[in-house]
């Protein structure tokens, strides 16, 4: 109904953070629209190419905020006064992050008064809706509970290392598991995925890398292949930690722990994190590694504020089954 509501009466762009999630929204919007073959989408991201003075008359633009500016202020590819719905997903990373914040609000300023602006995100910081609010006056909020943020059937661990070196080990003995389906392995940096990636390889198995500076033909084949099952592990840093959605992923590894800027507990990354498991109703496992004092305090953090984490010993990941 919403398809052929598009056709009718509005034009709709939305606006992702990556490449990754502006390809996938968009494959499911493909997906439906077999029903309404009327629909036209257009996808607004980088190393898509269009002729200097078309004019976009696709009912559905999707794409990343910097390449969504691009067309339509620099290109002149969309024009603002005619869209009638303004679609910002995973809200709270569009709106903290600065760069991302600065040109969706640029893009937003050129919209006709009367578009509609709808703000998607399973989580939202209170300083994120503040800012929310001034960008939508008056919204109509659907909020999840904090005990409704984590699924059930998503059972979460952490083991005890000691160092990088003994996370390796813990991961190794883990990987009886890990072959049975598909996982997913997050670092903190790009230098510390690309060391574990390596380090994987070494050993035999089949690994895939993804991080945030390559290329987005790197990044879209990396996807590709370990949605095929190619590649049965993929290590990456937070560039994969939202919307990522692979049905047979059942285990999720935090082999560093999310934390902000001032070193804290990043709850919100953390949540994001371990959702890439436990997708469609199945169960899903999230581990977590803890190597020092400072990770044994972010990981005291995550479980107060979710109170659902239990204790692993090394020698239990051996037996370990997902």
């Amino acid at each position: 109904i919403l398809l052929r509501l598009t056709v009718c009466f509005f034009q709709c762009l939305c606006i992702l953070p990556t490449y990754e999630l502006a390809l996938q929204t968009g494959q499911v919007i493909e997906q439906m629209g077999k029903f309404c073959p009327d629909v036209k989408l257009a996808y607004a991201i980088r190393g898509n190419r269009l002729e200097r003075g078309m004019k976009l008359q696709d009912h559905i633009v999707i794409g990343t905020p910097g390449t969504v500016l691009d067309w339509c202020t620099k290109y002149k590819f969309i024009d603002p006064k005619k869209i009638t719905m303004f679609v910002l997903d995973e809200a709270d990373v569009m709106i903290a992050t600065q760069g991302h914040r600065d040109q969706s609000i640029r893009i937003h300023r050129q919209l006709p008064k009367g578009c509609q602006m709808l703000l998607f995100s399973a989580t939202f910081e209170d300083s994120v809706w503040r800012l929310a609010e001034q960008v939508v006056p008056d919204p109509n909020i659907i909020r999840l509970k904090r005990e409704e943020e984590t699924l059930d059937t998503i059972k979460q661990f952490f083991v005890l290392c000691k160092e990088k070196e003994d996370k390796f080990t813990a991961l190794c003995n883990l990987y009886g598991s890990l072959t049975i389906a598909q996982a997913m392995i997050f670092c903190h940096t790009r230098k510390m995925a690309a060391w574990l990636a390596a380090h994987l390889t070494k050993e035999g198995h089949q690994v895939g890398l993804l991080s945030g500076e390559m290329t987005v033909e790197q990044r879209a084949n990396v996807i590709e292949r370990f949605r095929d099952g190619r590649e049965k592990v993929l290590v990456t840093t937070n560039v994969c930690s939202r919307g990522i959605d692979v049905e047979q992923v059942s285990l999720v590894v935090n082999f560093d722990l999310p934390v902000n800027m001032d070193g804290s507990a990043d709850n919100e990354t953390y949540l994001h994190r371990i959702g890439r498991t436990g997708r469609f109703g199945r169960r899903g496992f999230a581990v977590n590694m803890v190597e020092s004092k400072h990770s044994m305090d972010i990981i005291k953090q995550i479980e107060m504020h979710f109170s659902i984490l239990a204790k692993l010993a090394l020698d239990d990941l051996k037996h370990f089954k997902v």
